[in-house]
C-alpha cells in the first residue's frame, strides 16, 4: 500500500532525500531496537529511498529473527523510517562504502499500524506524544560511562592474588578471572584501581579518541559537554550531551555507542558497555538527568523549579521523586537489566544501593544536583541506570514513575543529608532507607508486581521482557564458574 503523508512529514522526507544525493550515499543503514535494548540494523541502497518508495512503504522484514518481537506464523512485519533522524556517517570517506544511518518505527503487516512490540514507537513515542497533548515536555541527559581496552580473550583467565575483597590471603584470594589488556593496567604509568577520575594524560591514555569520537558526534547531532577519564582504571570514559527529549535521547543513545564502537574498531580498540568488566574497580553507570517543563523545553515553564525552596525544589518535583522511589524496585529490572548490572550495585563503588533521595549526595538513589542556581538548571538525577539498558524502555519507565508522583501526591519525606553507606542498620530502618534488588531474578519479581510498568511497557513487551529476562537469569545459575572450582574443587 502507498501511504499518505503528513506535511510536516513530507518536509523531512524531501529534505533526507537531499541530503542523501547532496552526500553521494550509496547505502543506509537503518536502525531500531530489540526488546532487551540491543541495535538492530540491515542495510538498504539509497536509490531505494531517493527514487523508490521506501519512506513510503517502509522495509519489510522477519520479526521472528529478533528478541522478544514475533512468533514464526506472525513474523512478517515493516520498518517505517523516520526521515527527521537521517544522519550522514561522518567517518565513512570511501565513496563506494559511503553511508548514512535513520532510525525508524516497526509496523505490523501491511504497514497498518505500530507494532506493541516496538521500543521506539509503542512506549517512548506514545508516552511523548501524550505529554505533547497535555501542553508538557521532558528531558533527559544520560551520562553514559563506558571502558576502552586494547583486548580481550575469553578463554584466557587471570590470577591476581593480592587483589582480595577482604585485604588478606587464602579463601580471601581473589579468583580466577578474564582480565582485559589495557596499558593502564601494563604502563609506568598505570591507574591504580579507583584512582581514575579526571586524571591527565600521559596516565590518561583515552584522550585523543575522546576528542575524535566527541567531533564526530557532534557531526551526528549530538552535542558533548564535557568528556573525562573516569573512576576505573583501564580506560574508563565518560562523554556527557546535552540534553533531549524522549524518542531523541533514545537515539542518541543508539548513535553515542555506534559511533564509541565504530571509532574504538578503527584504532584497533574496544569499546565496551558491559556494566562491571573489572573485578574490584568502579562499574559504568548511566545516570539519568531529568525535568519536566509546561510548553518546550527551557522556553516553556521549568515544572520542578520554585526559586523560594531551600533546595530550588517545587513540590512537583518532590512528588516526581516520590514516585521514582515507589518504583525504584521494580525500575531496576529495566534500568540495571544483565546479571552483570548487579554487580555493580554493591557497596563501595559509588553506586546506588539505597533507596532515598537527597540534594548534591551521591549516595542517594536519586539527587538533586546543585550546580548551577537558577530555574531551567533544575533537575532530578536518577542513579540507578546502567548503559546495558534499553533506553527507549528505562527513561520512559522513569518518566512514568515520576508523574505517576505527581499523580497522586507521593510524598518523598525528608532528603537523607548523610552518607547513606555511613548508617547503621537500625539507622536505616528507623529512616525508612529501603534497598534496591541485589539480582536479576529479585528484580524482575518486583516487575512483575508492578502495574504502572506494565502498563508502561504494553502486555506484549512486558512479557516477551519477562521471558528473556528470566531465561537470561537461569542460563547464569546453571553455568559453573571458575570462581566454584577455585573454592570447592578441593572438598
Amino acid at each position: 500500500m502507498v501511504r499518505r503523508l503528513r506535511g510536516d512529514c513530507v518536509e523531512e522526507v524531501e529534505r533526507a532525500k537531499a541530503v542523501l544525493k547532496e552526500n553521494n550515499v550509496r547505502q543506509v543503514l537503518c536502525a531500531f531496537a530489540d526488546v532487551r535494548g540491543y541495535l538492530q540494523m540491515f542495510s538498504i541502497p539509497a536509490r531505494e529511498f531517493v527514487d523508490g518508495s521506501a519512506f513510503e512503504n517502509g522495509i519489510g522484514f522477519d520479526g521472528s529473527s529478533v528478541r522478544g518481537f514475533r512468533t514464526i506464523e506472525k513474523s512478517d512485519m515493516v520498518w517505517m523510517p523516520d526521515a527527521s533522524t537521517l544522519k550522514v556517517v561522518p567517518w565513512i570517506d570511501d565513496p563506494i562504502q559511503k553511508s548514512a544511518i535513520m532510525f525508524g518505527n516497526v509496523y505490523e503487516a501491511w504497514g497498518t499500524e505500530i507494532a506493541d512490540c516496538d521500543p521506539r514507537g509503542y512506549v517512548a513515542k506514545r508516552y511523548e506524544d501524550m505529554l505533547k497533548s497535555e501542553g508538557m515536555s521532558a528531558i533527559f541527559g544520560p551520562e553514559i560511562e563506558f571502558f576502552l581496552f586494547e583486548g580481550v580473550d575469553f578463554t584466557r583467565l587471570s590470577w591476581d592474588m593480592w587483589v582480595s575483597p577482604n585485604g588478606g590471603a587464602g579463601d580471601s584470594w581473589g579468583p580466577p578471572r578474564i582480565m582485559p589488556i589495557s596499558s593502564e593496567l601494563e604502563s609506568g604509568y598505570m591507574i591504580r584501581p579507583k584512582e581514575g577520575y579526571f586524571r591527565p594524560p600521559p596516565e590518561d591514555t583515552t584522550v585523543e579518541y575522546r576528542n575524535e569520537l566527541v567531533y564526530y558526534l557532534e557531526q551526528l547531532g549530538i552535542d558533548i559537554e564535557y568528556h573525562h577519564h573516569e573512576v576505573a582504571t583501564a580506560g574508563q570514559v565518560e562523554l556527557d550531551f546535552k540534553p533531549k527529549q524522549l524518542v531523541d535521547v533514545g537515539d542518541a543513545f543508539y548513535l553515542y555507542k555506534f559511533a564509541a564502537k565504530n571509532i574504538a574498531a578503527m584504532h584497533g580498540l574496544y569499546a565496551t558497555f558491559m556494566p562491571k568488566p573489572l573485578y574490584l574497580d568502579n562499574a559504568s553507570g548511566m545516570h539519568t538527568h531529568q525535568s519536566l517543563w509546561k510548553g518546550e523545553p527551557f522556553s516553556g515553564e521549568a515544572v520542578f523549579a520554585d526559586p523560594d525552596d531551600e533546595y530550588m525544589l517545587s513540590q512537583k518535583a518532590r512528588y516526581y521523586i516520590g514516585g521514582l522511589l515507589e518504583h525504584a524496585k521494580a525500575l531496576t529490572a529495566l534500568c540495571a537489566p544483565t546479571v552483570n548490572s548487579y554487580k555493580r550495585l554493591v557497596p563501595g563503588f559509588e553506586a546506588p544501593i539505597y533507596i532515598c533521595w537527597s540534594p548534591r549526595n551521591r549516595s542517594a538513589l536519586v539527587r538533586v544536583p546543585m550546580y548551577v542556581k537558577k530555574p531551567s538548571a533544575i533537575r532530578v538525577e536518577y542513579r540507578g541506570v546502567d548503559p546495558s539498558c534499553n533506553p527507549y524502555l528505562a527513561i520512559t519507565a522513569q518518566l512514568a514513575a515520576g508523574l505517576d508522583g505527581i499523580k497522586k501526591k507521593i510524598d518523598p519525606g525528608d532528603p537523607l543529608l548523610e552518607d547513606v553507606y555511613e548508617l547503621t542498620p537500625a539507622q536505616k530502618r528507623e529512616l525508612g532507607v529501603g534497598e534496591l534488588p541485589t539480582t536479576l531474578r529479585d528484580a524482575i519479581d518486583h516487575l512483575a508486581s508492578d502495574e504502572l510498568m506494565q502498563e508502561v511497557l504494553g502486555s506484549h513487551i512486558f512479557d516477551a521482557f519477562m521471558e528473556l529476562k528470566i531465561d537470561e537469569w537461569n542460563q547464569y545459575c546453571l553455568y559453573i564458574t571458575p570462581w566454584e572450582f577455585m573454592k570447592y574443587f578441593d572438598i
